[in-house]
């Protein structure tokens, strides 16, 4: 698969872009453990065009990241434009155009999602787009509105035309945010539309080897884009990757090597925000999916939320090893909610 002239191999694995995750330490995390292609956190056009000095942060890019894409979103093709010109500025490979979070204060701006609402809008912002900056322009969406108006079919073909590179498709409606099952019979659909010549990256729902493999062979998609289940499991790319050469299930990690990663993506988000107690905050959302279907061990997982030093984090992850020492860390059928 390439996206414009960037060569990513067979099947390359994305880290989907997540606000509030895919920050610095945990790209590092999953790029260690296998992911071919990072994203960062969704920035706004808004926000770039004013200069905040936050959302520029988060275009902070790394040797490491590479190939590497900043998404940005927004509602106004101007500021758009412009926003995609000082994303370009910070060195991505691609710049990604985010068409697809469902979250209110995103969507009642008429951005995201929203944009489902409107397609010739849609192409018309990212044609300008692509004729403002010389990288590829990329795009990701979902499978539309809701149950009865999933327009991503047309999208793509209107994306296509509008000279984006490669389409990543999440296998929910808007309405549906993060709920029931993805469905993966329209990104099949789209895959092998013969019109459709552009990569699709398939996302939604790969909680494991054995269901990237299903959902590949059942659509043929060019890439797997893989978002919530890599929380508190950056290795899931090692173990996809592994499977897809072997046919072998990888065993489940030792608790023991669960807590060394732990610790080094805490301290790489404390290294990252330049404070202990803001970069043990970030990681809060990782410690609460790092060590699932550990017998009684609620009282820990409490006591590791509300850490604020790494001391109290450190007597927290010495008590798991204590307790669960020789015991491994199961993530099969992990809640994603």
């Amino acid at each position: 698969m390439k996206i414009g002239e960037i060569e990513l191999g067979q099947v390359p694995l994305f880290l989907a872009p997540m606000e509030d995750v895919t920050y610095k330490s945990f790209r590092y995390m999953c790029k260690k453990y296998g992911a071919d292609v990072m994203y960062t956190e969704f920035v706004s056009s808004d926000a770039l065009a004013r200069n905040v000095k936050k959302t520029r942060h988060k275009m902070t890019l790394f040797d490491f990241d590479r190939p590497v894409a900043i998404q940005i979103y927004g509602h106004d093709p101007e500021a758009m434009v412009i926003a995609a010109k000082v994303a370009e500025e910070a060195g991505p490979d691609f710049i990604d155009i985010n068409f697809g979070c469902p979250v209110k204060k995103i969507v009642r701006r008429g951005a995201g999602a929203a944009m489902l609402l409107d397609l010739p809008g849609m192409q018309k912002m990212a044609e300008a787009i692509v004729k403002a900056v010389s990288l590829p322009v990329t795009a990701k969406t979902r499978l539309g509105w809701d149950q009865e108006h999933k327009n991503v079919h047309e999208a793509a073909l209107r994306l296509q035309d509008a000279g984006i590179s490669a389409l990543a498709i999440h296998g929910r409606t808007r309405d549906q945010f993060y709920s029931g099952d993805a469905d993966w019979t329209l990104i099949g659909e789209v895959k092998n539309d013969p019109r459709i010549v552009m990569p699709i990256i398939g996302n939604g729902d790969i909680k494991g080897p054995v269901r990237a493999a299903e959902l590949l062979r059942q659509t043929g998609v060019d890439g797997l884009m893989i978002g919530r289940p890599s929380i508190g499991r950056p290795w899931i790319f090692r173990e996809i990757r592994h499977y897809f050469s072997t046919g072998e299930i990888l065993p489940p990690p030792s608790v023991t090597e669960v807590v060394e990663n732990v610790r080094e993506q805490l301290h790489l988000s404390i290294e990252w925000k330049d404070d202990e107690r803001r970069g043990i905050l970030q990681m809060r959302r990782h410690l609460a999916r790092y060590f699932p279907h550990l017998p009684d061990f609620r009282e820990i997982r409490t006591g590791l939320l509300r850490a604020e030093t790494i001391a109290a984090v450190e007597e927290y992850l010495v008590k798991i090893i204590d307790r669960y020492q020789g015991m491994h860390v199961d993530y099969t059928d992990v809640s994603l909610n």
